[in-house]
């Protein structure tokens, strides 16, 4: 189980400074993992279907005959309706989404809290030292881990057998 500041911390190991005790702490990296964490953490979970932070969510009709999304959505992957802005217009009186939501770093899996923190240290690299060599492996470092990540996300669950299939049966 990870925290923020586990995470914060990882990035900043990554680029040979010292962790962080404390979101309080008066110092540039304390206030770059501030800054910039919550908005990396949606970024890169907006970027693919992660298994573990895809949901199903049933939506009820709203006064306003439209669907509300909900705060927590980052990322709406399918619907039977028509987006417009944070509402979704359907003809029905429920309506389900796949979404990609916001996820607590304790419920992140070990490939993804890695790559979380190479993405953190590829954001906190520039302000916080300045060097673009280092900022250039840590971006090689991230692409390769992500590429990583998404081929480990996608073949985690396996796919159910097929049985009682026609076509199968009359091959054999």
């Amino acid at each position: 189980m990870f925290t923020k500041i586990d995470l914060c911390s990882m990035a900043l190991l990554k680029l040979g400074e010292k962790p962080i005790q404390s979101w309080r702490e008066d110092s540039a990296p304390a206030q770059l993992a501030r800054t910039l964490f919550e908005p990396t953490l949606d970024a890169l979970l907006s970027l693919y279907p992660w298994r573990f932070a895809t949901k199903r969510i049933v939506l009820n009709k709203t006064q306003d005959d439209d669907f509300v999304i909900p705060s927590d959505v980052l990322r709406i992957i399918k619907c039977n309706g028509q987006i417009i802005g944070n509402k979704i217009k359907a003809d029905t009186k429920t309506i389900t989404i796949l979404a990609v939501v916001k996820t607590e770093p304790e419920m992140f899996p070990g490939y993804f809290a890695t790559l979380l923190a190479t993405k953190l240290a590829m954001e906190f690299c520039i302000p916080l030292i300045g060097d673009s060599g280092v900022f250039q492996m840590i971006t090689a470092l991230y692409e390769s881990e992500y590429r990583s990540a998404k081929f480990i996300d996608s073949t985690s669950v396996n796919q159910p057998n097929i049985e009682q299939f026609s076509l199968i049966d009359s091959r054999f």
